[in-house]
């Protein structure tokens, strides 16, 4: 009898110890992970991206990150310790609520397949080389009669520290479309630039900032995005202002400070959302609303109405005359003007606001920024408005309206071309110099008999038949051989380098002149040859095709061009104009 009941004992004993074994065992089983990064290699003093994929195996769960139990124990995502790596934000996905036996009320669950999120940042103490981060999920399993106890399990990420000077490429995209991190930089490949806005604005105080994104500002007239405000501000105020240094002045200040609140709020809602800078340009209706804008200033420079702001406003303001409120009216739609194209610096500017996720912040900067822009046209204001104020007074004044007025029709018509045909749209700025310079020079009676003013008359009518009919002539303009873009061409690189992916915009200026300048050069033409060509048409950017294709990219601005290798990694990301020897080195670089 003792032996019998010392057998059950012995049985039951070796049955806990198995049960307790397996369930161990079952327990380490239980959740596997894997570990995902956004690049392939990250710069010192930048964040990057990492996606964890949890697999649960089926019947069990484990709690979310905010049980709603205080005994349950939460899922919480950990980077074991490693000199200048840190864990700054983890994502987790939406839990499920079930109710379980153990539980009268529902319990906040993850199961199945998910990912979680997480932003790593490297000091900037890291040197270049390779390191092994261990990522740490620490849970605890239940199923729907009872919960094992807490543990852990881990997974190896290798990544690679390079120099600044080192390309760096996406990767994984794929699963990050999944993982909404809206803190996360996009410090993608060659942003140097980039890099060094954020890192910049990062390291100084508020004012040195503010300071820096003015002087980025004032660098950005350099460009050819505000190339068409010269014209239209020497238009505006030439035949609207009186020639008084005070009046010209407040109306110069005036139409920068409407410049600089269109342009931060376009900055602000294009970063926070991810559109194409600038992508206002494609729709029709704000076209047109700034072709409408144009035509009816110009009307004010033929003698058909006087833009000024009504009679008891003008009592309440002291007399102060209606080109004030003009000069506003202008800035607001030239912030629209100077927002089509992206250079490198407002990239990086865009990038660090939607980093900050503020939009307060962000309109500041970019409210800065367009002050730095609009700084310039303040002192062109100026100028042009004492134009009329050369010579004495006379019949000739009327007549600089006139040409005045034609430029701002020339600028309405230049707008309008990305809703005409492109059949015709080449034509209609030359066609329509030449009919200007025609009325200017033949039927404009103005200042007849002003023998100074009408020699420059007729030059400058001279002048725009000229190039008019220049523009006219048709020419063989060599060019890399294009392909619209499509998914399918991109399905095989046999016998080729890689692919160039040219992203423009019909109303992008910098666009036109890779065309005309690089793009046509015959060493990048004979170099381009050992790729595949496409050109990715971004103008309707509202469109769901190139929605689609801007997420697929991470499009910020036009232009972008990205240069993949043979297996289809992108290995370099150029923004903004180029010209042909630094696009050729680039190419050539490409193995």
């Amino acid at each position: 009898m003792k032996k019998f009941f010392l057998m059950i004992v012995v049985s039951l004993l070796i049955f806990n110890i198995n049960n307790v074994y397996s369930q161990f065992q079952s327990n380490t089983e239980l959740v596997k992970i894997k570990t995902y990064s956004s690049f392939d290699k990250i710069y010192p003093g930048t964040e990057f991206k990492i996606a964890v994929k949890v697999n649960v195996q089926e019947t069990w769960h484990i709690n979310s990150d905010k049980p709603k139990e205080d005994f349950l124990i939460p899922t919480d995502l950990t980077l074991s310790d490693l000199n200048g790596f840190q864990l700054t934000k983890e994502v987790y996905p939406e839990a499920k609520e079930y109710t379980f036996s153990f539980s009268e009320t529902p319990l906040s669950v993850l199961e199945g397949e998910f990912f979680i999120g997480a932003l790593i940042k490297v000091d900037t103490s890291v040197i270049p080389g390779k390191y092994r981060l261990v990522i740490n999920l620490d849970y605890q399993a239940c199923n729907n009669q009872s919960c094992l106890a807490p543990t852990s399990v881990s997974d190896t990420l290798e990544i690679e520290i390079a120099d600044k000077s080192t390309p760096v490429n996406q990767i994984n995209q794929d699963i990050f479309e999944k993982i909404n991190i809206s803190e996360a930089p996009l410090s993608v490949q060659n942003s140097n630039s980039e890099n060094s806005v954020s890192s910049t604005l990062e390291k100084s105080g508020l004012l040195v900032g503010l300071l820096f994104v003015f002087i980025g500002g004032l660098a950005l007239n350099l460009t050819p995005c505000v190339y068409p405000l010269i014209p239209i501000t020497i238009g505006y105020f030439g035949g609207q202002s009186e020639g008084r240094t005070s009046r010209l002045t407040l109306m110069g200040l005036l139409f920068m400070l409407g410049m600089a609140v269109t342009y931060s709020i376009v900055g602000v809602i294009t970063s926070l959302t991810g559109a194409v800078f600038g992508a206002l340009l494609q729709n029709p209706i704000v076209i047109l609303i700034i072709v409408a804008i144009f035509i009816i200033l110009s009307l004010s420079m033929f003698g058909v109405y006087e833009f000024k702001l009504p009679d008891s406003w003008v009592a309440k303001a002291g007399g102060a005359k209606g080109g004030y409120f003009g000069a506003f009216f202008m800035g607001l739609t030239m912030g629209i003007v100077a927002a089509p194209c992206i250079g490198p610096f407002v990239l990086g500017l865009v990038t660090y606001v939607a980093a900050k996720g503020d939009p307060l912040f962000g309109f500041l900067m970019f409210f800065v920024l367009a002050l730095g822009l609009g700084l310039p046209y303040l002192f062109l204001a100026i100028f042009s408005g004492k134009i009329k104020n050369l010579p004495r007074a006379g019949m000739w004044m009327d007549a600089v309206k006139h040409i005045f007025g034609f430029i701002l029709l020339g600028m309405a018509l230049y707008f309008l071309l990305p809703l005409l045909p492109k059949e015709i749209s080449g034509y209609v700025l030359p066609v329509f110099g030449i009919i200007a310079a025609a009325y200017i020079l033949l039927f404009d009676k103005a200042a007849k008999g002003v023998k100074g003013f009408t020699i420059f008359k007729t030059v400058f009518a001279i002048a725009v038949v000229s190039l008019s009919v220049w523009s006219l002539i048709p020419t063989e303009n060599p060019s890399i051989q294009w392909q619209p873009y499509s998914d399918s061409a991109l399905s095989t690189f046999e016998g080729k380098k890689g692919a160039i992916i040219d992203f423009y915009a019909d109303w992008c200026i910098p666009c036109k002149e890779l065309d005309a300048l690089t793009f046509s050069d015959p060493n990048v033409i004979a170099e381009s040859k050992k790729f595949i060509t496409l050109k990715a048409d971004m103008t309707k950017s509202l469109a769901p095709d190139v929605s689609a294709l801007r997420e697929k990219y991470k499009i910020v601005g036009v232009p972008t061009v990205l240069i993949l290798n043979s297996n289809g990694e992108e290995v370099k990301r150029i923004t903004g104009f180029v010209d042909a020897q630094e696009f050729l080195e680039v190419i050539k670089s490409v193995e």
